[in-house]
């Protein structure tokens, strides 16, 4: 795996475009009318206020508090950079809060404490009980860290989690239950040595201790040495609790015969020297970050038979708290919790573990470029693994009840498995998939209109990114002064930049488009000006002669026009079987358009094909399809001429014997409802389409920007398939993220 390059530029546009921030409010209920705000406020709020105040337990009912996290820090410890402040930890908490939104449909807001006294941010918080279902501490340095949870935990009825605590020691715990498992030892007879005796270091001792690890076998380091019995220097009573009796001093001693290595140090702390001494089959979680304390190729260089973990997510096994904290917090709000107890933290870890043992999905092999298997190189779950969000929590949930800190126990736990499964956002795992699959495909990717400063950014992003090679069409003058305007100068030398007017290729490019366009009026000199001028024919021609391995284009003209262009060098008419596929990815869902770029009126024979071709899209992005062909009518009524074709096409699929599910003719919200589909029990759709066939272009542009523009989809494509290589033409409103997943979509061909 490449280790992906971010730009501060980058880094700043993401966080400035297209609003600032990460996250916005949205209304979940009506707030359109009159008797809406009559509900919403006064006089009809006053009910549920008069419910809440006789039975609190109902503000879980008629509140969002049963599904709210706080994300709480005074950022004295963010992310490895230190005591920055407050202000500066908010872009920090803002994604934490949209990582619980993203992986278990957990509903979080941050919130940035000014203060550096331990007894102001617990009266702080502690007033905020009524509003939250749980609490996330979050980059509070230690000592401050242990006495706010340990407090809040004491004065509040609410679960209170210190994330740079416990998550990383859950997610340990669940690597080294199958570390250990790999290397036939148990964790009660095993030596442990941990380097680091800050918040996480320490939680993950306590954790690993109520597991069952002895505390005689079990070492503390931090910069001064070893945590001894009688050490003075450099203590404190959560130190003190895991000081050992030994004869050991040093980390480089306390590694000799060690069977664990745990580190949440610093780069370099150990050397192969320590782990060649290890005993065998080491463990060695070097968990440091940004840089581990030992890389996997140091360690695997002085000792093969070592099982390497680290918090990286360019090396395998990595220890990432984005599998632990969601789900924990999902659990617990899911039972009303009171707290997060040591049951269910372990519950947690052993139920990550059992997943990692378990037959890995080919989605999630796809989107790790990789066949994934538990052994040596995986002991720790992917975190874009889909079965996480209905695999922990219950676990999760079932561990609070059994030890009494749940409110409302859940009584159906298969309807919860169920109910969890529907909350999964199968467009975010898409998305990482084929943007695995780019980076393992590496292709020469060019950009056609390399005048633009999306298109250049975009290019930049895809290099940078480690997807491949961007090869950029335009004037390196013209390039060099657009990346420099964009505050991207040292960007330029990145670039492969090919300008048409010298190419060496010019004159083959030339011979090829006269020999296949002689007879259709034109002559040498147009050939040249095409060949010479115009970009998107440039580029085609460098993508026909294996000059590039993809082409991105249509961010500049209108993609009519760009089409037109491109079919000087290629195929991609009506006739020849090209379809344009619209992805539109909205609230969780991915539903495909088609056709929404080559055929204008098309035949219920063209429909077929288009139909069939849509379904190709769809598979190659990870979805079985379900395509519906759709119109104004619904099986026949009410009968009009222009419905008529719709009703034929899945007559024209039952002769060609397709192996995809497909029905039609049908209005949308019976296509996509499946409570209207309900009322057609004769319908052959198994569930909601996913891929909608329209009856002609227009109406097809018409559904997109509809969905773009009042509903705020975000839509990819058109993608052009059925031509012989891989194009993708862009819209001209297209963003530099639109424009870089297309470059994806292209190198996936999943046209």
């Amino acid at each position: 795996m490449t280790k992906t390059k971010i730009t501060p530029e980058e880094a700043l546009a993401y966080h400035l475009e297209p609003k600032p921030g990460k996250y916005e409010v949205v209304a979940t209920t009506p707030m359109a009318t009159q008797r809406d705000l009559s509900l919403a406020y006064s006089p009809g709020v006053a009910v549920p206020v008069q419910a809440i105040a006789d039975n609190p337990e109902t503000a879980y009912d008629y509140t969002v508090k049963g599904n709210m996290v706080a994300v709480i820090s005074n950022g004295t410890a963010i992310l490895g950079m230190g005591n920055l402040g407050a202000l500066a930890s908010k872009p920090v908490m803002e994604g934490k809060a949209v990582l619980f939104k993203r992986f278990a449909d957990v509903n979080a807001i941050d919130i940035e404490l000014d203060t550096e006294d331990a007894e102001e941010i617990i009266k702080a918080v502690s007033l905020m009980g009524p509003t939250f279902g749980g609490i996330n501490l979050e980059d509070i340095k230690a000592p401050e860290c242990f006495i706010i949870e340990q407090r809040l935990k004491e004065i509040m009825d609410i679960p209170v989690f210190h994330d740079d605590q416990h998550g990383t020691a859950v997610i340990c715990a669940a690597g080294l239950i199958n570390a250990l498992e790999l290397s036939g030892k148990k964790i009660g007879d095993v030596r442990i040595v941990l380097n680091g005796a800050g918040a996480a270091g320490i939680a993950c001792l306590e954790l690993l201790k109520s597991m069952g690890a002895k505390h005689d076998n079990c070492i503390m380091c931090d910069t001064k040495g070893v945590i001894y019995q009688g050490r003075t220097e450099g203590m404190n009573q959560w130190k003190s609790a895991h000081a050992a009796n030994t004869p050991l001093r040093t980390l480089d001693e306390a590694m000799r015969g060690a069977d664990v290595f745990l580190g949440v140090s610093a780069k370099g702390a150990v050397t192969p020297e320590m782990v060649s001494n290890m005993a065998e089959n080491p463990v060695i979680f070097a968990m440091a970050n940004p840089d581990p304390e030992i890389t996997p190729e140091e360690a695997h260089a002085v000792r093969p038979d070592a099982i390497v973990a680290t918090g990286r997510s360019d090396y395998p096994n990595q220890v990432n708290n984005v599998l632990g904290f969601p789900y924990l917090f999902r659990g617990a709000l899911d039972i009303h919790a009171r707290a997060i107890n040591d049951e269910m933290k372990i519950a947690c870890a052993k139920a990550l573990a059992a997943l990692a043992r378990e037959d890995v999905p080919d989605e999630v092999a796809m989107a790790y470029g990789r066949k994934l298997s538990f052994g040596r190189d995986y002991i720790i779950p992917t975190p874009f693994d889909p079965r996480l969000i209905y695999i922990i929590p219950p676990a999760v949930a079932k561990a609070g009840m059994d030890t009494g800190v749940a409110r409302r126990p859940i009584i159906d736990m298969p309807g919860y498995v169920q109910a969890l499964k529907s909350r999964m956002d199968p467009t975010a795992s898409i998305l990482q998939g084929i943007h695995a699959r780019a980076k393992q495909a590496q292709a020469r990717m060019i950009f056609a209109e390399g005048d633009d400063p999306r298109v250049l950014r975009a290019a930049v992003a895809w290099q940078r990114a480690g997807l491949g090679k961007a090869l950029v069409v335009g004037r390196e003058s013209d390039v060099r002064e657009k990346l420099e305007t964009a505050g991207l100068a040292d960007a330029f030398r990145e670039l492969e930049v090919v300008n048409a007017a010298n190419s060496r290729h010019l004159e083959t490019y030339k011979e090829f488009l006269y020999t296949r366009l002689q007879r259709d009026g034109f002559d040498r000199i147009d050939v040249h000006r095409l060949a010479a001028r115009d970009r998107h024919v440039f580029g085609a021609l460098m993508l026909q002669h294996g000059h590039g391995d993809g082409l991105i284009t249509g961010a500049t003209r209108k993609s009519a026009h760009v089409l037109q262009l491109i079919n000087h060098v290629f195929d991609a008419r009506a006739t020849d079987g090209a379809v344009g596929v619209t992805a539109l990815l909205h609230k969780g869902r991915i539903v495909l358009i088609a056709d929404t770029l080559v055929h204008e009126w098309p035949d219920s024979e063209d429909l077929a094909t288009i139909a069939t071709k849509a379904a190709a899209v769809a598979r190659n992005l990870g979805l079985e399809p379900r395509v519906a062909f759709v119109s104004f009518s619904t099986f026949g009524y009410p009968v009009s001429e222009r419905a008529t074709k719709m009703h034929q096409a899945p007559k024209v699929l039952d002769a060609r014997k397709v192996d995809f599910e497909y029905e039609g003719e049908m209005t949308v919200d019976v296509a996509l409802n499946p409570a209207a589909m309900a009322h057609y029990p004769f319908c052959r759709l198994t569930g909601p389409a996913n891929i909608l066939v329209v009856p002609a272009r227009h109406s097809a542009s018409i559904s997109v920007k509809l969905m773009q523009e009042m509903a705020g989809a975000t839509v990819i494509g058109p993608i052009l398939t059925g031509v012989k290589k891989p194009i993708q033409i862009c819209s001209t409103n297209a963003t530099v993220n639109d424009i870089l997943n297309m470059a994806v979509m292209t190198a996936c061909k999943v046209g």
